[in-house]
């Protein structure tokens, strides 16, 4: 079963102009990015781009890309243009702007798709720490199953803990549940991504500005695993001082032999410095 990471990028970013090239310890992002994916188990991985700036980096460090069209309203819609053209049965939507996404999160989202035919997409998530994230609307939060499967996206804090009164700043604490922030990178039957980016955005699309909640709407089932990696987006220029740090700290740790084994799935890593106040998140980047 063939697998294809596409990351979609753009140099007309509002908040950030040029961040695909911006660099990174002397690496345009758009390359750290392509390079960590190509270190997933998964047969290729394409640059889709409207930009002959980002073609012609890609060239340069021998990466595959494809040149689409520059009306797309959003990332989705521009990888599903690329995943058109090829021969893949799993898609894998990586945003341009995580150079520190590390391999084995993208197999994680990978897997489900491979082990289990129903799945229509997966996705990633983590526990929630901090009280300020499970009540800050640019923090998406999410509600799977027994089965690992997503019930709901919102902005809003879910699930309500009712004896708690979910009021803030205080965290609410339950046994039986925890709170989870999504992560966006997205594995797609390449099959139901192309009927998706067909069909109307829906109702509870339009309110929460999420748009996984077409796919919910649509019936689609899509698992959520748990990241097991600590990452970090760039959504503003101040973000490249924080990338950079955190990937020299993680060269020198691989560069030493020193670098921690990777936890069992399902275990959360302590989050890196979070993005000045009232950054958006990843489902609200300008990455199309």
């Amino acid at each position: 079963m063939k697998a294809t990471v596409i990351i979609p990028a753009r140099m007309a970013a509002t908040r950030f102009p040029g961040k695909p090239l911006s660099k990174i310890l002397e690496k345009p992002m758009i390359q750290w990015v392509y390079e960590a994916c190509s270190r997933a188990t998964v047969d290729r991985v394409i640059v889709a781009t409207d930009s002959f700036e980002i073609v012609e980096a890609v060239k340069s460090f021998g990466g595959e890309y494809h040149v689409t069209r520059d009306d797309h309203p959003n990332g989705t819609s521009r990888i599903a243009e690329t995943a058109a053209t090829i021969d893949s049965d799993i898609v894998i939507n990586v945003q341009g702007d995580e150079p520190a996404i590390h391999p084995e999160d993208i197999e994680a989202v990978v897997t489900p798709l491979r082990a289990n035919p129903a799945l229509e997409m997966s996705t990633l998530a983590e526990p929630i720490q901090d009280p300020e994230d499970l009540f800050n609307p640019n923090v998406v939060k999410l509600v799977r199953n027994k089965a690992h499967h997503a019930m709901y996206f919102s902005r809003a804090p879910i699930p309500y803990v009712k004896h708690a009164g979910m009021h803030g700043p205080t965290f609410p604490t339950s046994p039986h549940i925890t709170h989870y922030r999504h992560i966006g990178i997205y594995g797609y039957r390449r099959s139901f991504l192309l009927r998706y980016v067909a069909a109307e955005p829906c109702a509870l699309e339009d309110i929460e500005g999420l748009e996984q909640l077409r796919a919910l709407d649509m019936g689609a089932s899509i698992y959520v695993g748990l990241a097991r990696h600590a990452s970090i987006g760039v959504d503003t220029p101040a973000d490249l001082i924080k990338a950079e740090r955190f990937l020299a700290a993680s060269t020198n740790q691989h560069s030493t032999g020193t670098a921690e084994a990777s936890p069992p799935p399902d275990v959360h890593i302590s989050q890196i410095p979070k993005p000045p106040a009232g950054g958006l998140s990843q489902e609200e980047g300008d990455l199309s």
